[in-house]
């Protein structure tokens, strides 16, 4: 699994994320959210099992049309996707038990 440390600025286009293939997490939010660092070690706990899955952290804020497009309101928001198509959704997670679950729906 290649997991990054930091938000990336530069976002895909909502259809390079729908066209992605195989299971996908998009995490929205920012590297100076206080509930983005606090929501890491569950992150990482949770995906470390999965080297499969890819996951993609996108820094997201107003204006940026990707985090428009999944309708986030809340950082950090993992949206989970099998073939470029939604299945399962977690906000401000504060456990790996909550992301584990989300995954088993994946």
């Amino acid at each position: 699994m290649a997991t990054q440390t930091a938000y990336s600025s530069k976002a895909p286009s909502r259809a390079e994320v729908d066209a992605l293939p195989g299971v996908t997490v998009v995490e929205f939010g920012t590297d100076w959210c206080g509930y983005c660092q606090g929501a890491q070690a569950s992150i990482a706990k949770a995906l470390e099992p999965h080297a499969g899955v890819r996951h993609l952290k996108i820094e997201d804020g107003p204006g940026r049309p990707l985090g428009r497009s999944f309708k986030v309101k809340l950082w950090p928001t993992l949206v989970l996707m099998r073939d470029g198509a939604e299945v399962a959704r977690v906000v401000r997670p504060t456990s790996a038990a909550q992301i584990t679950d989300a995954l088993t729906a994946v």
